[in-house]
């Protein structure tokens, strides 16, 4: 049974689903669409445009659906996108997306945690599985690929990319594309080993983590520059998921990738 409370404001032309709460003061635009099992909880504020899949949560303060931060948006119509099982906590701001960018929509994944005051701007792609540590901003057009967890207070320059199942330390600046399965950090940022931690807890084995340490060993620290580095790992590695994920992304990347800090050593991988 779907509870709305008398004290929320709620569109007549929103498209409520079954079991879903709304709580005192919520505010719910036309032009919405919110499926079932979803909370909605006191003061959260869901402007038009917006679709939230099942079993989502929107917690007080949060602002989804706001027209974008971008002086080149005219009064279209856009979108925001939101999977299943997102929990969106309190004053985030996820806003609508713009013509100009040739996009128009704004997407969120699937069991993604968007953590307190995080800001996704206009246009932006954060993928499934993400986690979004408090304070971060990601500037328009940014896309964060599946798994990808950024830390606390970092800001991600607009057009920027986040590899599948990398991580960025918390208060970082990204201006250069993370590449997938790597931790990242630092000022300025830089490539600073694999995620090994992570990638455990996700089931990969051994082999897989070794085979991944060993492109990003060939890629950073052998002096080769990049486009001759992907060759000799395309050469030297058989075909792999991840062989073929970290190749495509770092030959797609607009903005290139991380560099390794100097101080950077190959390390371990125990």
């Amino acid at each position: 049974m779907t509870k709305i409370s008398p004290l929320a404001t709620v569109n007549p032309k929103a498209k409520i689903g079954d079991n879903v709460e709304i709580g005192p003061y919520a505010f719910i635009d036309e032009n919405v669409v919110i499926g079932d099992n979803c909370k909605i909880y006191p003061h959260a504020v869901i402007f038009p445009y917006v679709t939230i899949g099942k079993d989502c949560e929107v917690f007080p303060g949060a602002v989804v659906g706001a027209i974008p931060q971008d002086l080149k948006f005219e009064g279209e119509v856009t979108y925001v996108e939101i999977g299943d099982r997102v929990t969106i906590r309190e004053c985030a701001t996820i806003n609508r997306g713009t013509k100009a960018s040739g996009k128009g929509v704004t997407k969120i994944g699937s069991d993604t945690l968007i953590m307190s005051y995080v800001h996704i701007a206009h246009d932006c792609r954060v993928g499934d599985h993400c986690i979004l540590v408090s304070y971060v901003g990601i500037a328009g057009e940014t896309d964060v690929d599946n798994w990808a967890i950024i830390g606390g207070g970092t800001k991600v320059h607009q057009f920027s990319r986040i590899g599948t199942h990398a991580m960025v330390g918390g208060g970082t600046g990204v201006n250069k594309d993370i590449p997938p399965y790597s931790i990242c950090g630092r000022q300025p940022i830089c490539y600073a080993g694999i995620n090994i931690v992570g990638l455990r807890r996700r089931g990969f084995d051994s082999d897989a983590i070794r085979t991944i340490k060993d492109i990003y060993d060939m890629i950073y620290f052998q002096g080769y520059n990049i486009s001759d580095a992907l060759s000799k790992v395309e050469a030297g590695f058989p075909e792999s998921t991840e062989r073929d994920n970290i190749i495509n992304f770092i030959r797609s990347s607009k903005r290139g990738i991380v560099r390794a800090n100097d101080s950077n050593e190959k390390g371990s991988i125990e």
